[in-house]
């Protein structure tokens, strides 16, 4: 009987979730005798309801791992069964979720009883001050009978501690937002909320501090934050000097306030410092390392277009508005004219080493690099980006594909054509690693930086650095900060051998990632396209067409230069919105290359003829598909809504395959599609082109 329950793993799973709502049974009711609990007992059942919170996780991780063929008997209704299980998981997390809430809310309340209770208390202090007064009055004349270059010295030596008490209460105390453990000798070991006072700032990130007990040491500088203490109390009161003393301090209004050694002034540091910030929470619970970030590139992308590829495939005009700055005619090639740029090349991203990983309290839903052409100040490019796979062997290893072709995602293309020509002395590239996730027990959606690291293009002498192989070390924390490290339990501090040292670098976050030299080919393509842009190698023969057909419209067949009127062309109505759905980006890439496969060699060599087929297989593909019901919007970072995209544009294809083109399936009582809009026909000259405003 005993050999059967072990070999059943729902019955374990089972049982397991029962223990677990014991447990969390006993923390509601231990929580409920809210007179018996002070400051030390709330720290605590907060501790449990985080320790529970995992061991759910990490049941509900297994429970959704389990299948029916694993089990070796078989089990009645088991899918309702999971379910049950899976819906008591999330009845526990969510009481968890609210216990720790109403903790939180009892430390804050609790601030503001302590606050009143010093107004009401105020009484008692003044006559202890007025007694402390009478007792420094006695001291002061006792002093007097010394003679007076030794008062004046006190007097300086008094004012001077004064000073620097002050200065440290206000700029040099940090309270520790997670536990430390000393990696090297000389390290100082810290717990959670503990306050410590920054005796140095060192620019590698590590500072050295001094705690409670006068041990000193050197810490991260990514475990501490600024510690900022309640608004109505003075900025003065804490410690009076280094040395831990339980006598007061002079405050800015000549009053004395009492140095707290209660418990209750625990509870004030730790609602204080207590963060409702989503990663701060995360960062607090362990469940991303303490250099993650809020993505910087991807808040930008949020904010609107000016930092998407489509925006930088526009052509531009002067400063006059008079003509276009970058799109040209060649009266002899009859095409658009290739232009220069100070900074074309091609960029290979080989793959990312020893990333940390994130706890089990959130699903990763995709691991990505997204670039930028950046001056140590601004963006200056549209932000790009590649998407990374990932194997379960190699957890802490991304990779990337360093060539795209067939049926594979352009998003997985690790080849990428870089074009900027900024006059800026500090151009170089920004790589920002970044994951889209999903919390397991709130369902909120977020993307968070796991590093990032800007490689200068030019040196101090302005000479372009050589095209070859970079391995570069990843910082934490945002591009605007420094001294931030990934993972401040992974020091880059190497003392010892030189063996050791190679082993500690080994251990750093890092991308590796190969510029590429052009060729006269690649130099030729890349100048057909816009003076800043970044995007996928897969794609560049996509792009180079529509700039072709753009100087086509805007510059050879347009009666007037000074007309501004709407211009009836899908294909630059829409291509644009082509660089923000990479799937369909992939239907034409398919479609074309299985058009330019049936092409003669001299067809081939025939500019005219070849943009006339794209013309024909871009109506085919991407215009009935763009405006078709069926298929779902385009989300980031969804599998179901990637999957059952990709299923409506691989049947549609297929149809198109068979049927000759996509006339049939138009014409089709079973397609349905969107509701005509003249924006999908027109171009709108005013609205799309960027304007050149120095």
């Amino acid at each position: 009987m005993l050999a059967r329950r072990q070999s059943n793993r729902l019955q374990a799973l089972q049982r397991r979730s029962q223990e677990l709502k014991l447990q969390v049974g006993s923390l509601l009711s231990e929580s409920q005798l809210k007179e018996a609990l002070d400051a030390s007992k709330r720290r605590n059942i907060y501790q449990r309801c985080i320790q529970l919170k995992q061991a759910i996780d990490e049941n509900k991780n297994a429970l959704q791992k389990l299948n029916k063929a694993d089990e070796t008997a078989p089990i009645g209704n088991y899918n309702q069964k999971k379910e049950e299980e899976h819906s008591l998981l999330d009845k526990l997390t969510h009481q968890l979720q609210e216990l720790a809430v109403s903790i939180s809310r009892e430390n804050i309340t609790e601030i503001r009883a302590l606050t009143e209770r010093e107004e009401d208390n105020k009484s008692a202090d003044e006559e202890e001050e007025a007694e402390e007064e009478d007792e420094e009055e006695e001291e002061e004349e006792e002093s007097e009978e010394g003679s007076g270059e030794e008062e004046e010295t006190e007097e300086e030596e008094e004012e001077k501690q004064e000073n620097e008490s002050h200065h440290q209460a206000t700029s040099k105390e940090y309270i520790a937002v997670g536990d430390f453990t000393a990696q090297q000798a000389g390290d100082l070991t810290f717990k959670k909320r503990e306050i410590l006072l920054i005796i140095e700032k060192k620019p590698d990130g590590w500072w050295i501090a001094k705690n409670a007990k006068g041990n000193k040491g050197l810490i991260p500088r990514t475990y501490v934050e600024p510690y900022n203490k309640e608004e109505g109390q003075d900025t003065s009161e804490e410690e009076d000097s280094e040395e831990d003393v339980e006598v007061g301090e002079q405050t800015a209004g000549g009053e004395e306030v009492k140095q707290r050694t209660d418990s209750h002034w625990s509870a004030v540091q730790k609602a204080i410092s207590e963060q409702i910030n989503t990663v701060d929470v995360l960062t607090t619970m362990g469940a991303i390392p303490a250099g993650f970030r809020p993505s910087t590139l991807f808040q930008l992308l949020e904010e609107g277009n000016q930092f998407r590829a489509s925006y930088f495939l526009q052509p531009e005009l002067t400063p006059s508005q008079l003509a276009f700055r970058d799109l040209m005619w060649d009266a002899k090639t009859g095409t658009i004219r290739s232009r220069p740029s100070r900074v074309s090349f091609i960029l290979t991203l080989w793959s990312c080493k020893m990333i940390p990983l994130p706890g089990t309290s959130i699903q990763v839903l995709s691991r990505h690099v997204r670039l930028c052409i950046f001056d140590g100040n601004k963006v200056l490019s549209n932000i790009h980006t590649v998407r990374a796979t990932w194997q379960s062997k190699k957890p802490k290893t991304w990779t990337f594909s360093p060539q795209v072709t067939g049926i594979l995602p352009c998003l997985l293309d690790g080849d990428c054509f870089i074009r900027s020509n900024s006059s800026s002395p500090d151009l170089g590239i920004l790589f920002e690693l970044g994951i889209s996730y999903i919390r397991n027990s709130t369902g909120e959606r977020g993307e968070l930086s796991c590093g990032w690291v800007f490689l200068k293009l030019f040196d101090a002498s302005g000479i372009p650095i050589p095209a070859k192989t970079y391995e570069l070390f990843l910082n934490g924390g945002t591009p605007y900060e420094k001294g931030v490290e990934v993972d401040p339990s992974v020091s880059r501090r190497a003392y010892g051998s030189v063996f050791h040292q190679m082993m500690t670098m080994r251990r750093q976050p890092q991308l590796l990632v190969k510029l590429r030299s052009l060729n006269r080919r690649s130099r030729d393509l890349l100048s057909l396209l816009p003076e800043t842009l970044i995007g996928s190698m897969c794609t560049i023969h996509l792009l180079i067409f529509y700039r072709q057909i753009l100087g086509d419209v805007l510059l050879k067949d347009r009666t007037s230069m000074q007309s501004a009127d709407l211009i009836s062309n899908p294909v630059l109505a829409t291509f644009p919105k082509l660089l923000e759905q990479p799937d369909m980006m992939d239907a034409l890439r398919s479609s074309w290359a299985e058009k330019e496969s049936t092409l003669k060699r001299s067809e081939k060599r025939d500019k005219e003829f070849l943009k006339a087929m794209f013309l024909l297989v871009y109506h085919d593909c991407v215009v009935p598909l763009l405006h078709s019901t069926l298929l779902p919007p385009f989300r980031w970072a969804e599998e179901e809504t990637e999957a059952a995209r990709w299923k409506v544009i691989a049947d549609f294809l297929k149809q198109n395959q068979e049927n000759g083109g996509a006339l049939q399936a138009l014409l089709s009582p079973d397609g349905v599609h969107e509701p005509f809009d003249i924006s999908e026909q027109t171009y709108d000259l005013l609205g799309e082109i960027r304007k050149n405003v120095a």
